[in-house]
């Protein structure tokens, strides 16, 4: 084919008409692309770099010629203007400084020289800039000797009296111009890393007092109160004061001029930074400003006006407010473990499915900034602090405020600080801070109670909050007898009664609204304090003073009542239903306070009820105890009509309580116990056990057990026991049996079975989880009780009484001394301690020597009764629900609740005879009726409604010799159907008198 167009030389393009694909996909191809870019783009960057390090090392070789120059230049006339330009020009050579300083220090003239020329403003510019670089070389080797020349320097130029008096001028602007210039520019960071730079103990460093005046110069050039001064005066604060140690790394020359130039007459200026001050240091620099502080300022508070005081207190409320809790009191850096690791305060708390809360870690203390911080809480730096606040009141509510945050951030010295508080000026501390600060609190009205989170009420917290302690603390170390006197360290019954109702509206808000206020995640305004610690603060208060209330009631009618804020029948379903959630909840707890605010977190009507119990109707928890019962009955499918999971054991008449530690000790008391007695001929006795037979069992058993003779439980004069504190009694042996006893008594408040003994208040105090002080040590030694009020109300010199921190004790005729505290056969009892020798001693008595027996019982109980189910009730109402209440038998009661079967009923002539017959009875008699007809002499709690059978009688037949018999199991009483009233009382009181066992029915 002919070529067309002049194209045969072209080559042609081959066309594939086959359909198959082109090797290079489209991928590749952009691939391809964004390669060839990237390779575009790095030679780019690679010639702009080029000419960019061409250009800098021009620019640095020019630098270096000038430099050069300039040096030459400085260096033919240093002393000039042109000399001083050349140094400025040059910047940070430290060769040429040290030049210039040592001939400026060789002649004062040519260093003020340029004061009276021509060019004055430019030498005032120059030499500002000069002595920036001046510092900033110090700062690099402050011991060097051309340091000190540096120095000297720095210090003509700052001190405004050294100038005029070389140039005889008395206007002399100069050091006020350079001082503002050099504090802008970094003078006490770098005096600061100057001083740090010297070791702690170099003393003789001859930089030392030059760097020391340069700290206080500063405010020789300028006007007290000024802006400029409240500057200087916050630099000061977060530069200098900050040093760790700083007065001793003085020498005492300098450490008397730098204490006697601190403008400590004004420190009212920091009013204005103090929140600064806190937000810009480290925990560390807060400690060490407050150790400074302590250093100083003590030695002149009484020379101090009023608003450098409350400026002062302030400061310190501010830098300890924002501490962490034990700060002040670390571990030692040899240490195991925290010194601090039981103390209650300690908040250790973690919530189960939620974050836990780290605690931030603690700094390590210098052993002279640990002593130095005791100054805080000392009883003589306290008292100094008290009596200027009584010299100027209005220091009062900012001296509460710094207690309360002292005692919050360091919880070992609470127990000085409040003892310091209650001893100042009589005692009258307490009366004073309720009517001047407490007693006209918004807080706590009973119309106003759900605002008491409002930010707008900060300022009351602290007062009550200091109130609350002391009083409670107060409280630790009064007996009854001073308390119900009007004791001039307490508030009178009168004011009482509204402080105790404020505490108790606000604890119970906070329990009550737990879970939307979210109490465990935020803190009181202004304070480094959780509500939760709040609640807990104000429930321990509560709890003594209902305590007082409960042995002898002051309180109105219904001062503990909630009135109308919850309804009790639906209060009561829904606490029911709680206790069954607990159950469904788990995670790690950490401390028995923190499992308590975890479960009031959760579980609010519980937090009430372990808590502040006394909210709530006593009838009403012993409702509430009964169907936690009942609910634990059904979840494990126990029932007393059913033989299934029933325990039977025979028990020998002569070998009650033998027979039962040995045949129950291993058994689950809370299935049904089906007792069968073994007369003494070693047959078994009649009847079946349907719960009267163990009821009797049990009777005997507490008889046995709880005897003194044993030697497991002693007496107090009032007949009520306690376990035995002697050695013997904490023996393996003995603690077994007092786990046993613990769940013997764990059943009988499982079934609701009353038990005749009297356990003594302190005792019963440990199985609510509560401390025993001073007002439960007169029911146990009397003696002691009164030898300890008189040491607390001693007027005379406490020393003269030869006490130590020891207490004696006596066993098998030989007594020894028992330290108190370590090392307390040789610490004196005085005057500032002997609060503390005296909770020591009542703790010891009440609590150490009989821990382990204690213990050993509370275990045994637990294994029956939540102890949270215990806490509902205090001390006095523990002991009815485990005794019923000791007051007379109503018959009248009874009656009402009386069944009949047989023959009888209420118009029957015998059964009015025998209702005749009853109200002619005694209350002794009437108890061994009770006695023969239930097991127990006492009446139920709540009336004979709820004798559960209720009482009944039947007919037994119409045998006029025959004696009336029981079944104590159901609460029956079989009488026959007597004719004569007379015939009817003489065989009652027989059959009641008789004493005989089951076999009687």
């Amino acid at each position: 084919m002919l070529p067309l167009f002049g194209d045969e030389h072209r080559r042609r393009r081959a066309i594939n008409l086959g359909g198959s694909q082109s090797v290079t996909s489209q991928a590749a191809i952009l691939e391809q692309a964004k390669a060839l870019r990237f390779k575009r783009e790095v030679l780019r960057r690679r010639d702009e770099s080029a000419l960019k390090i061409q250009s800098w090392w021009r620019g640095t070789l020019e630098a270096r010629s000038v430099r050069r120059y300039m040096r030459q230049l400085f260096l033919q006339d240093m002393t000039s203007l042109t000399g001083l330009r050349c140094l400025v020009f040059i910047r940070q050579d430290d060769d040429l400084l040290r030049q210039w300083s040592a001939a400026m220090s060789a002649d004062d003239h040519l260093l003020f020289g340029g004061a009276g020329s021509q060019d004055k403003a430019h030498w005032v510019t120059l030499l500002c800039r000069v002595s920036v670089l001046l510092i900033k070389s110090v700062a690099k080797e402050p011991s060097s000797h051309p340091a000190l020349t540096q120095l000297q320097v720095l210090c003509k130029l700052l001190d405004p009296s050294y100038g005029a008096r070389v140039l005889g001028f008395s206007d002399f602007d100069l050091p006020r111009v350079l001082t503002q210039y050099v504090m802008q520019y970094g003078l006490y960071q770098n005096v600061r890393s100057s001083i740090e730079a010297i070791a702690i103990d170099s003393k003789d460093d001859p930089a030392i007092p030059y760097l020391v005046k340069l700290a206080y110069l500063p405010f020789s050039n300028v006007p007290p109160l000024t802006e400029l001064f409240t500057q200087y005066m916050h630099a000061l604060a977060i530069h200098i004061l900050t040093i760790p140690l700083l007065p001793y790394r003085m020498p005492l020359r300098s450490l008397s001029q730098f204490s006697a130039k601190l403008p400590l007459a004004y420190l009212q200026a920091l009013s204005s930074c103090t929140t600064d001050i806190v937000m810009q240091t480290s925990i560390s620099a807060q400690i060490n400003i407050t150790a400074n502080l302590l250093h100083f300022i003590p030695p002149r508070y009484a020379i101090l006006p009023l608003p450098s005081l409350t400026a002062y207190i302030q400061l310190l409320r501010a830098l300890l407010s924002a501490l962490p809790v034990h700060a002040l009191d670390p571990p030692l850096p040899d240490a195991k473990s925290p010194t601090w690791e039981e103390d209650s305060d300690v908040d250790d708390e973690h919530v189960p499915g939620g974050p836990a809360i780290p605690r931030p870690a603690l700094p390590v203390l210098d052993a002279r900034t640990r002593k130095r911080l005791q100054t805080l809480p000392s009883g003589a730096h306290l008292n100094t602090l008290l009596k200027l606040t009584h010299q100027h009141p209005q220091l009062l509510p900012d001296m509460v405020a710094l207690l309360v945050t002292l005692h919050i951030v360091w919880p070992t010295a609470k127990d000085e600080v409040l003892g310091t508080l209650l001893l100042y000026g009589g005692g009258g501390l307490v009366r004073e801070i309720y009517r001047d600060q407490v007693r006209p609190t918004p807080l706590g009205r009973d119309e106003n109670i759900v605002t008491i989170m409002d930010p707008s009420l900060q300022e009351w917290w602290p007062p009550l909050l200091l109130l609350t302690e002391l009083y409670t603390h107060t409280l630790r170390t009064m007996g009854d007898d001073e308390f119900f006197s009007n004791s001039r360290m307490l508030l009178t019954l009168n004011e009482l009664v509204p402080f105790s109702r404020t505490l108790f509206n606000i604890a119970f808000a906070l329990y009550w609204r737990d879970e939307r206020l979210k109490l465990q995640d935020t803190h009181v305004p202004g304070l480094n304090l959780r509500w939760t610690d709040v609640r807990e603060r104000l429930t321990k208060c509560l709890q003594a003073i209902h305590a007082r209330d409960s042995r002898r009631p002051f309180m109105p009618p219904n001062h503990w009542s909630v009135g109308t804020q919850i309804d009790m029948s639906s209060f009561v379903d829904a606490v029911v239903h709680e206790e069954q959630q607990t159950d469904e909840v788990s995670g790690p707890l950490i401390t028995a306070k923190g499992r308590q605010t975890y479960f009031s977190h959760l579980f609010p009507r519980l937090g009430i009820l372990s808590n502040i119990p006394f909210a709530i109707p006593f009838e009403t928890r012993v409702h509430i105890f009964r169907l936690f019962v009942q609910t634990d009955m059904a979840k494990r499918g126990y029932n007393h009509f059913s033989r299934f999971n029933r325990v039977e054991v025979s028990i020998r008449r002569g070998h009650i309580a033998q027979d039962g530690y040995d045949k129950l000790s291993g058994v689950d008391l809370r299935a049904h116990i089906a007792i069968t007695f073994i007369d003494q001929f070693g047959e078994p006795e009649a009847g079946i056990d349907g719960g009267g037979v163990f009821k009797e069992f049990f009777t005997s058993l507490c008889k046995e057990v709880f005897d003194t003779d044993r030697g497991l439980w002693l007496e107090t004069k009032k007949n009520e026991i306690y376990p035995n504190p002697h050695s013997y009694a904490s023996e393996a042996h003995s603690l077994s049996w007092y786990r046993f006893i613990g769940r013997i008594l764990g059943k009988a408040l499982y079934e609701g079975i009353l038990v005749e003994v009297a356990f003594a208040g302190f005792f019963l105090a440990k199985w609510l989880d509560k401390q025993s002080f001073l007002d439960d040590l007169a029911s146990l030694d009397p003696d002691l009780y009164q030898g300890l009020v008189f040491l607390k109300n001693y007027t005379g010199n406490v020393e003269d009484l030869s006490l130590n921190f020891t207490v004696a004790t006596e066993e098998f005729g030989v007594t020894k001394a028992v330290d108190l505290i370590p090392n307390g056969s040789n610490v004196a009892v005085t005057r500032e301690n002997r609060l503390q020798y005296i909770c020591l001693v009542s703790h010891y008595r009440l609590t150490t020597q009989i821990k382990l027996q204690s213990e050993a019982f509370f275990e045994g109980l637990s294994e029956m009764i939540d102890p949270k189910w215990l806490r509902m009730f205090n001390q006095q109402e523990l002991q009815i629900l485990l005794g019923g209440a000791n007051s007379p038998i109503d018959f009248g009661d009874l009656r009402q609740h009386t069944q009949y079967g047989g023959l009888y009923d209420d118009e029957d002539p015998t059964i009015r005879a025998f209702w005749k017959v009853m109200e002619s009875f005694d209350q002794e008699q009437r108890r061994a009726f009770l006695r023969f007809v239930t097991s127990c002499s006492r009446p139920p709690l709540l009336g004979f409604k709820q004798l559960n059978p209720n009482f009944a009688i039947r007919d037994a037949g119409d045998d006029q010799h025959r004696l009336p018999t029981a079944s104590t199991c159901v609460n029956l009483l079989k009488l026959p159907r007597y004719t004569n009233e007379r015939v009817l009382r003489e065989k009652l009181l027989q059959a009641i008198s008789s004493g005989a066992g089951f076999d009687l029915s």
